[in-house]
């Protein structure tokens, strides 16, 4: 396949006269017994990412500690199945609640339960905005086979996959993806109609028209919830009024960016999933500077 290269995007405007409606509204959805931290980095960098309105919906089981994370985002409190994931009984309250949002992202920490599928089966056939799957969002379309009819969603779906999950989508070995990444994510991209954010050393973003290739970041980002906080940044960015290959394109830039300044200051190996959240402010006001 022939790819367009394309150049890292300028952050969106932000208008002397906006207000948090302005600048979107964004909903992300995840989250379970033990897994509560991955939501909550999402949400925090979305915040981080210049959204105005975040909400995060996850099982009553967790609502308490994923709201005592972070001041500044809302939370909802989802029907929690026993073992504390999110219950099926929970579509109704999702349908109802996911209006009215710029952008969805869903799957960090959700679980692989029934519940979670059911939920996330309807998310993705009748979400109203642009979605970003990740996590185990991704690991359950890959076993029920969520894209297998080849119809597109109503809005863009952009998903996040590391070379595991994308094993595990595409069906390809990971020594065939690491052989030709970009050609493998462009192929799968095309095929399932949606942009694949195929993360590692040189992040690729692609609609299967279009490549863009991160220059940016560093192994220390090589830690559990890193994939979380790229997760927030490019939902907040669709939010915002991006279209969404650019919002991913940027959200790689800037989420390297992040992770380079953090491992400037701490160490590479010292790096964690929340220090990329507290530089997000460094590296917007780097990238002000940057040309790109």
């Amino acid at each position: 396949m022939n790819l367009q290269q394309v150049a890292c995007p300028r952050p969106p405007d932000r208008p002397a006269d906006g207000h948090k409606g302005t600048f979107g509204r964004v909903l992300l959805i995840g989250g379970s017994v033990g897994m509560s931290g991955s939501i909550a980095l999402s949400a925090r960098a979305a915040l981080r990412a210049g959204s105005g309105l975040v909400t995060v919906a996850v099982p009553q089981s967790i609502q308490a500690i994923v709201a005592a994370m972070e001041a500044c985002y809302m939370t909802v409190g989802l029907p929690s199945a026993t073992d504390g994931s999110v219950d099926s009984c929970s579509l109704d309250r999702v349908r109802e609640l996911a209006t009215g949002f710029d952008a969805i992202g869903i799957g960090p920490g959700l679980g692989q339960s029934a519940g979670a599928a059911s939920l996330l089966r309807s998310v993705v056939a009748e979400a109203d905005c642009p979605l970003v799957l990740d996590a185990d969002a991704l690991n359950l379309i890959a076993r029920h086979q969520m894209l297998c009819d080849g119809q597109p969603g109503k809005h863009t779906r952009v998903m996040t996959p590391h070379p595991g999950e994308f094993a595990r989508l595409s069906g390809l070995s990971m020594s065939d993806i690491a052989a030709d990444r970009e050609q493998v994510a462009a192929r799968f991209a095309d095929e399932s109609q949606s942009i694949v954010v195929l993360k590692g050393a040189g992040t690729i973003v692609t609609d299967g028209q279009q490549i863009f290739v991160g220059r940016t970041g560093n192994s220390g980002m090589g830690t559990g919830g890193s994939g979380d906080v790229l997760t927030g940044i490019i939902t907040s960015l669709i939010g915002q009024g991006m279209n969404a290959f650019s919002a991913a394109a940027l959200g790689v830039h800037v989420h390297g960016l992040s992770g380079d300044i953090a491992a400037e200051a701490i160490s590479q190996r010292a790096l964690t999933a929340n220090d990329l959240v507290e530089t997000l402010g460094a590296a917007w006001l780097s990238l002000a500077d940057e040309a790109i």
